[in-house]
């Protein structure tokens, strides 16, 4: 099937795309309808080692040139990003199944922030001048040299850039592995980026699964590794990154926790319980899926819930109008039903949803289950799908208590109009990415990620310098030296 700016091979590598179909063949499927697309090939020895060779090749320039000439080129990519925006959002749709009333608001355009934010920043990564009386001492930023980006298949575009941004623009090289679940939409980061002016092995992009990640992730030319992905995957990137020493940034899993206090606006804790549990049909790494609600507000919330989610309309993603799309995957809805059938079976009130949807594609009704308790496993293990666990609860300590009560720490949020308990309850509940009377922004000035298993670094914002680049100091003795002999 052709759709706009449709990739011409499976890889781009060396500023250029690049086959070799003795890789693996990996079918596209397109979640609405279940047909297969396309088909790309994983990537061979062969590939692995020219992307990471080019790499090599290429960073040390790169990183020699004026931060503010790497800053251009990534702002004059975020610039064509933005004009191929409806094309770029389209491709989204076919590799994800997402609606395009998301994609054509949330996707490209997140990326194209990123490549702005980072590309205006690079021009600002100074050290430092340190006095030490008559002596003195300076800093130096320096890149890391190859990085490694290992993506999740619910935000192709996003993350494509969220990682190539502040490491192209701290001087080092990218080698991104998209998810084999989505495996279209990088290839076309990578291409606006090389259009924009980046030389060629910079940002190379290689198709493949666990296999070809290992092979990234194991080989000692490789100095950071950056993932995007569940705990399980985490805990084995990082035990092969450790191994070798290398800087690590994990963006995992959650388990996070919407508390929705009685006095909270009702609508506003709906719509973010919501956008907390639906948006992308619910895959979505840092949802509130935990929705605390007290007592005095629940059954008023669930019936309000309810009502709205009656208004959803679920179909062709390609239609504008249509909010509620597929999920990504046959494989991955079966995951989802069997967590609901456990929800039932454990003696959760199903208050809404839970079928499968007739017809073709991976459909899945918005899934709403109430009474649910601390210890099933619908509120402790992450089902990454349109399932929300409604709890009770009566008070701030108990809440506060049973929400950090989990492996995880991605997010949180509060809903309340009394904002000095907002405040208050936001600053004990150990999650690295927070919302009060919101859920689920993630702008690029602010840092994104978690604690706890929920991982370790931070994307997005300065603080993701810290992460693609390190310090060297530099003392500076202005007099003699003095030795003992």
């Amino acid at each position: 099937m052709p759709y706009p700016t449709q990739p011409t091979a499976s890889h781009f590598v060396d500023g250029a795309y690049l086959e070799d179909t003795a890789g693996e063949v990996i079918e596209v499927v397109y979640p609405a309808t279940g047909e297969v697309i396309g088909q790309v090939h994983a990537a061979t020895p062969a590939v692995i080692e020219k992307a990471i060779g080019s790499a090599l090749r290429a960073q040390e320039a790169w990183a020699a040139l004026a931060p503010v000439e790497r800053g251009r080129v990534l702002r004059r990519a975020a610039d064509l990003m933005r004009e191929r925006n409806r094309d770029l959002s389209v491709l989204e749709t076919y590799d994800t199944g997402k609606p395009l009333s998301e994609t054509l608001y949330v996707d490209a355009t997140s990326g194209a922030d990123a490549l702005e934010y980072f590309g205006g920043l690079a021009g600002s990564l100074t050290g430092e001048h340190v006095p030490l009386g008559q002596d003195w001492g300076y800093t130096v930023r320096e890149p890391l040299g190859l990085c490694v980006g290992l993506g999740a298949w619910n935000y192709p575009t996003q993350i494509a850039c969220w990682k190539g941004a502040p490491a192209l623009a701290c001087g080092n090289a990218m080698i991104f592995k998209p998810s084999e679940t989505t495996p279209l939409c990088a290839l076309k980061v990578a291409e606006i980026l090389h259009e924009a002016g980046l030389p060629a092995g910079l940002y190379n992009v290689v198709q493949g699964a666990g296999a070809v990640g290992g092979a990234l992730v194991s080989d000692p030319r490789v100095d950071k590794v950056s993932l995007t992905g569940s705990v399980p995957t985490g805990r084995k990137v990082y035990a092969t990154a450790a191994d070798g020493m290398k800087h690590v940034t994990m963006e995992l899993g959650g388990k996070s926790p919407l508390v929705i206090f009685d006095d909270a606006d009702l609508e506003a804790a709906v719509g973010g319980a919501i956008l907390g549990n639906f948006y992308s049909t619910g895959q979505v790494c840092s949802n509130g899926t935990r929705v605390f609600v007290q007592k005095g507000l629940k059954e008023a919330f669930l019936a309000r819930l309810s009502e709205r989610l009656g208004e959803a309309k679920i179909g062709d993603p390609l239609d504008e109008s249509v909010n509620f799309g597929p999920m990504v995957s046959a494989a991955q809805r079966e995951i989802v039903l069997g967590y609901i059938a456990k929800g039932a079976a454990e003696g959760a009130r199903l208050v809404y949803g839970g079928k499968v949807l007739e017809g073709d594609g991976f459909y899945l009704q918005p899934t709403v289950f109430a009474d649910v308790t601390d210890d099933m496993v619908i509120a402790r293990e992450e089902i990454f799908g349109p399932v929300m666990a409604v709890l009770d609860f009566e008070s701030e300590e108990e809440v506060i208590a049973r929400a950090n009560d989990t492996a995880f720490g991605l997010s949180a949020g509060v809903f309340t109009r009394d904002l000095s308990r907002a405040h208050r309850v936001i600053g004990r509940l150990k999650a690295g990415s927070c919302f009060i009377n919101s859920y689920n922004d993630a702008p690029v000035e602010l840092p994104f990620g978690g604690s706890k298993m929920s991982g370790v670094g931070r994307e997005n914002s300065k603080a993701a310098i810290e992460h693609y680049s390190q310090l060297k100091s530099v003392y500076v003795r202005m007099g003699d030296v003095e030795a003992p002999f």
